[in-house]
């Protein structure tokens, strides 16, 4: 670990017994949320000034029985940004950002964000051969012993008690999960663009790049003619991941003959600023999870919406504000999807007015509703496509639901590993770099904004239905007729541009 407070929170983690859950952990002790859930103190007067110090204190948390004010704090504090503290050493403190300002930090800050940091992407090594299996439970017992096999040899060189560790579907189903991917995009290829253009891939957060040789490897041996004018390009925030997969394509004679079709960019999709105005097909599989979400509260009577911001005083401690006050890019979300949604959607006003008046007169009740995630950062991410990337098709998918999400509408699980040992917290407010933020994706509102963007058709499956109809399913089917490429990750989906 990098700080005391980092030892001292891990160390109260596990200062009581931890329940043992299904791939997660939950302790959910007083201890625990003593030191990871700080204060909220929710400010707002009804009133826009221009002054926000002035924006206090009726929108006061009723269950904090003895808050603590930071109504000055909060006015003389700067806003930052998240773009703003990149070449920061340490985390900020004595500032307030706005909370998927807070949420980017600490998942892609270059110097101590989590995925800059500390994620590690599970290996197991040579593919499973599920034809020899028994059953799935046996497939449950030998990824567990692959697992251990690999954290263990990754504790010879470097011990630590705190590796990051998680799995993807391209790295335990490979190279079938791939295949079933590359199939999808030659069909389309051949029907749409070929041979008139090249046929270009963009892949937007490669983990470990076995997708990128899964791909490569399969145009390569079925259909030479279309690997020769195969190009695919990855777009990678992490330098480490991106060293990781350069080196990937060098590891041995067949990696290297992608060598020249390959293309890694480590940077941002956000800064990205070059047209490209041939048609290319762009994967973004499990990366919306990760993107950065505005929290938004609102009023139960006047039905206003709140924006949350985040102020990290002296001590490194974080609290919540709420303002009436809604920066550009939440508010042209919040209009987007009101004018593009063709289906109600899931809201924290949903309920009938009456009943959250009732409610917020009960004894101890919260002022506010509770927060809402709303996904900005993926309708920027959407705006970039638009804008550079006009002939793309989209090929994404990522969790539609995820189980111990906290508290809210569309709220994120917030989890971190210790001793082996995947630990869910309750809130978002945690040391930066040193927990995953991962939030559920509304796929029709998802959608709806894509379409309104961009002027594009699509068609959303569930990942089961997706494989069904591009993988060789018997590949990865059991002696018994299970199969866990279908049953695994029933809790995603699948849009496609068509």
């Amino acid at each position: 670990m990098d700080s005391p407070f980092a030892s001292k929170l891990f160390k109260q983690l596990f200062s009581h017994q931890i329940c043992s859950r299904t791939r997660y952990i939950a302790s959910r002790s007083k201890s625990i949320q003593n030191v990871l859930s700080k204060q909220i103190r929710l400010v707002s007067n009804g009133r826009r000034h221009d002054d926000i110090s002035s924006q206090e204190s009726h929108w006061q948390q009723r269950t904090d029985l003895f808050p603590q004010d930071k109504s000055k704090d909060f006015g003389k504090y700067p806003m930052v940004t998240a773009d703003g503290l990149r070449n920061r050493k340490e985390r900020p403190r004595r500032v307030k950002m706005l909370t998927r300002d807070f949420i980017e930090d600490s998942l892609y800050n270059p110097n101590y964000g989590y995925f800059s940091k500390q994620v590690v992407i599970f290996s197991p090594g040579g593919p499973f051969e599920f034809n020899r299996m028994r059953d799935e439970p046996e497939f449950h017992k030998l990824l567990g012993q692959r697992y251990t096999d690999f954290e263990d040899a990754l504790d010879i060189e470097t011990p630590s008690d705190t590796r990051q560790l998680w799995h993807t579907p391209t790295e335990l189903f490979r190279p079938y999960y791939g295949e079933a991917i590359a199939r999808h995009l030659v069909t389309n290829y051949m029907l749409s663009h070929h041979p008139y253009h090249d046929l270009t891939i963009y892949e937007m957060g490669a983990g470990n790049g076995t997708l990128m040789l899964n791909i490569l490897d399969y145009i390569r041996d079925l259909h030479p003619d279309v690997y020769a004018r195969t190009k695919f390009k990855v777009i990678e925030i992490s330098t480490s991941l991106a060293s990781l997969q350069s080196s990937l394509l060098k590891s041995s004679a067949s990696s290297q003959g992608h060598a020249e079709h390959v293309e890694i960019i480590n940077r941002s999709i956000f800064d990205w600023d070059t047209y490209v105005p041939a048609p290319c097909y762009f994967l973004a599989l499990e990366v919306f999870d990760n993107f950065a979400h505005d929290s938004i509260r609102y009023d139960p009577f006047t039905e206003e919406p709140l924006q949350g911001t985040v102020l990290i005083d002296n001590d490194g401690d974080f609290y919540e504000f709420y303002s009436p006050v809604i920066d550009p890019v939440a508010s042209r979300f919040l209009r987007v999807r009101n004018a593009a949604c063709s289906q109600p959607f899931n809201h924290p006003l949903r309920s009938s007015r009456l009943l959250r008046r009732l409610k917020s007169r009960l004894p101890f009740a919260a002022n506010l509703t509770v927060p809402e995630y709303i996904p900005t950062r993926l309708m920027q991410f959407f705006d970039v496509l638009h804008e550079y990337f006009p002939l793309h098709r989209l090929l994404t998918s990522d969790f539609h639901s995820l189980p111990d999400t906290i508290s809210g509408v569309n709220a994120p699980v917030v989890q971190t590993r210790y001793q082996r040992r995947v630990v869910p917290v309750t809130t978002p407010l945690v040391q930066q770099g040193y927990f995953d933020i991962l939030f559920p994706t509304d796929f029709d509102v998802m959608e709806d904004i894509y379409r309104a963007i961009t002027g594009k058709l699509t068609r959303v499956l569930s990942q089961e239905d997706f494989l069904r109809r591009w993988a060789y399913v018997e590949d990865t089917q059991t002696r018994n007729g299970e199969n866990p490429l279908l049953t695994w990750y029933r809790n995603a989906s699948v849009m496609t541009t068509v």
